[in-house]
């Protein structure tokens, strides 16, 4: 019966295991990558620089107008779909504002501790609006807030030399994403009053600057490539000469002992 028991364990534990991989893999859509965080060190290390405190200030800003936002939302808003997207999107920005404060506690950077005005003003707004209008405003405000710092966020990730505000930058990024879907699921999103991105072709000056900044990261790896090349084949042609001449050396030692040694 001993043997039963242990062969019962393992079919548990196994289909428990089976289970909550299958929830795991249902919680994302299939093929979709999900970005690994823990692979970002979170050390402090790298520059800072003024783009990467501005970042982390803004995303303290947000969960400061964003968390009393979203508790309107559940208390004044009659739809409850709305309910729901304030209460998630408040939720989530708790854990992103501790991720924030913990990020500028490691890299001293001073955070705010109040709305600035704008943020303060579309809460007043939110405050001052009922029903189905709160609503239009709630989302069209949240909506508009996060497609803005949106673009900051990825240029911050995909520039910033800080390991730990890379961490937040990315994290922030998930974050944000989560949220625009979660106010478009509203249905109140008026996707064709959102402003236009600029054309490709509009800034060719800007086009420009980074095509050049990449040719000239190209072409300093492309000198110190040529430059190790070049030392390579010095320090060849110094080794090449130096036993060359050892082994000159050597012959005529051994020619001279044997001339002596016909005397």
């Amino acid at each position: 019966m001993l043997w039963w028991r242990r062969v019962c364990g393992s079919l548990i534990v196994s289909a428990g295991l089976v289970i909550m991989q299958s929830a795991v893999a249902q919680a994302a859509e299939p093929g979709v990558p999900v970005p690994p965080g823990e692979l970002i060190p979170d050390t402090g290390s790298g520059e800072v620089t003024d783009a990467d405190i501005d970042l982390v200030v803004k995303v303290r800003l947000a969960g400061l107008w964003e968390i009393p936002a979203g508790e309107m939302a559940q208390e004044k808003s009659d739809n409850p779909r709305i309910k729901e997207i304030g209460k998630d999107i408040a939720e989530q920005h708790k854990v992103l504002d501790q991720l924030a404060r913990d990020a500028a506690e490691k890299l001293d950077i001073k955070l705010p501790n109040k709305p600035n005005k704008n943020q303060q003003g579309w809460l007043d707004e939110m405050e001052e609006a009922e029903g189905e209008e709160f609503d239009q405003i709630y989302v069209d405000r949240l909506r508009a807030a996060h497609g803005s710092i949106f673009p900051a966020i990825a240029t911050i990730r995909a520039s910033t030399r800080n390991d730990t505000v890379r961490r937040l930058a990315q994290q922030a990024n998930q974050f944000v994403a989560t949220h625009l879907t979660l106010l478009e699921s509203s249905d109140l999103v008026d996707f064709e009053a959102l402003p236009t991105a600029p054309n490709p072709s509009a800034s060719p000056s800007t086009a420009k600057a980074n095509n050049q900044a990449l040719n000239e990261v190209a072409a300093t790896q492309t000198i110190q490539t040529n430059q190790n090349l070049v030392f390579g084949l010095i320090a060849l042609v110094v080794a090449g000469g130096a036993f060359l001449a050892w082994r000159t050396m050597g012959t005529s030692g051994g020619r001279s002992s044997r001339r002596r040694s016909r005397f």
